[in-house]
């Protein structure tokens, strides 16, 4: 996967990260006293990886539309 360098693959590895991060600040607010404030962290994580699927995957989209590749090392040419 390393040497395979694909959008997809990016987009899912970071969707993993989040949510990780969103399980982290729930079982964390149910073990101290953090109250609810882990799961608003959490409730504000999984919008924040909606928005970012949504405008990468837009940019994915059109990469391909014009390049007819998702392959991140041709990405270089979006330089201005």
């Amino acid at each position: 996967m390393m040497t395979k360098r694909n959008g997809i693959g990016v987009l899912m590895g970071v969707e993993l990260v989040l949510n990780a991060a969103g399980v982290n600040f729930v079982a964390f607010s149910r073990y101290t006293d953090l109250g609810l404030d882990g799961q608003v962290a959490a409730l504000f994580i999984i919008v924040l990886a909606a928005a970012e699927a949504a405008v990468a995957l837009a940019i994915a989209l059109n990469f391909y539309n014009n390049h007819l590749t998702i392959d991140i090392d041709r990405a270089d040419e979006l330089k201005g």
